[in-house]
């Protein structure tokens, strides 16, 4: 069965020029084996720049006044070489123009913001290059409506790419096309394990012990005892010779492939050192994610018991101050009460001359405030 696949690479400012040249096929010689100039005449553009991959950033920056990174994505939209054979040249047309339409929909980002989107046909499995600027659709810090090119902001999320992959997935299957989902990595090279396989490392490293780059001995022309001068000369000439020029591009050649095999040793033992290493990196991420997590549930459960210990204090103080006041009003009621029964037993005419009288004798004022006030300035004085 194959895949629907979809890859994403970012670029900056500085690649773009190269990248340019490459999807539009603007070099006269490639690297790349796989490419059939011959056949360069048959990719197509679903959208073609009218500009460099540079210029066309600038002019789409300045007509919608985005803010932001210098910063361009590709994604590579393909599947394998007997899917498009078994579907055709129309309907391996329809699977990238319904590709495009995903990339303009997917995070509403518009085809304005596509760069170029170039089908090549001239390499082994057909794939299309899509160059988009990643702008997100948000509000500045008074609430208007703006796009900024947010790379970041883009691929924000940790499944970020599999969510790409399955949204992918979905939308090219909605569309007739019989594919299964794409497999996500957040790898985008081989693993030293795969690249072991791929370059024989284990049989290389053994032929690299295995080669040796001595010169072997060579016959002597006084090896060969008295021999005429003319003999020798013919020895030397039609033997030694000749033996010695093959002895020596061997031996150069030789030494270019112990050298070749060594690189390729070194490159896969640090390439496996530094795999371990980061193997024990993200074990340790996920030992302190895990301590988060924990301390995270703990700080939480804490900051509960304290609000619950907050609130209950809070609410037996609410009581008791309930309480006192309810002493206080009936106690002030129980003063009136007595003071109007002394009255009225001892024969005093007016309470208020009572309670003036009490108040200037005793320096006791029945206005528990004033009393208060009386007493700290009292205090003050004292001291």
């Amino acid at each position: 069965m194959s895949y629907a696949i979809i890859r994403n690479e970012k670029y900056k400012r500085e690649n773009l020029k190269g990248i340019y040249r490459h999807n539009e096929r603007r070099n006269k010689n490639y690297s790349n084996k796989n490419i059939d100039k011959s056949k360069s005449h048959l990719n197509y553009s679903i959208k073609e720049p009218t500009y460099s991959y540079e210029k066309e950033f600038d002019k789409i920056r300045e007509k919608y006044n985005l803010k932001g990174q210098i910063i361009v994505c590709e994604y590579i939209i393909t599947s394998d070489k007997e899917f498009f054979e078994s579907i055709g040249e129309k309907e391996t047309k329809r699977y990238f123009e319904t590709a495009y339409k995903f990339v303009c929909e997917y995070k509403n980002l518009g085809e304005q913001y596509i760069l170029s989107a170039k089908v090549h046909l001239d390499e082994e499995t057909p794939h299309l290059h899509l160059a988009f600027i990643p702008v997100v659709h948000t509000t500045d810090k008074k609430g208007n409506a703006i796009d900024k090119i947010a790379c970041s902001e883009f691929w924000k999320a940790k499944d970020s790419y599999i969510q790409l992959q399955n949204a992918f997935y979905s939308y090219i299957t909605e569309n007739g096309f019989d594919l299964e989902r794409g497999k996500s990595s957040s790898r985008e090279h081989l693993s030293v394990k795969d690249y072991k396989e791929i370059t024989n490392y284990e049989k290389s490293k053994q032929t690299l012990k295995d080669i040796k780059i001595e010169l072997p001995n060579v016959p002597n022309i006084k090896d060969f005892g008295k021999l005429t001068v003319k003999r020798d000369e013919r020895i030397q000439k039609e033997i030694i010779e000749p033996k010695d020029k093959i002895i020596d591009m061997l031996y150069s050649d030789n030494k270019k492939l112990h050298q070749e095999l060594e690189k390729q040793i070194n490159v896969i033992d640090k390439a496996e050192k530094l795999e371990n290493e980061r193997q024990t990196i993200l074990q340790e991420k996920v030992n302190l994610e895990n301590k988060c997590s924990i301390l995270e549930k703990d700080f939480h459960n804490k900051e509960l018991e304290l609000k619950r210990n907050l609130n209950k204090k809070y609410d037996e103080l609410l009581s008791e101050n309930i309480y006192l006041n309810k002493i206080i009003n009936t106690f002030e009621k129980t003063i009136k009460k007595f003071i109007s029964w002394v009255c009225k037993k001892f024969t005093v005419s007016e309470e208020n001359a009572l309670i003036r009288d009490f108040q200037q004798e005793t320096n006791t004022f029945m206005n528990p405030d004033k009393q208060i006030e009386y007493e700290e300035q009292q205090e003050e004085y004292e001291l």
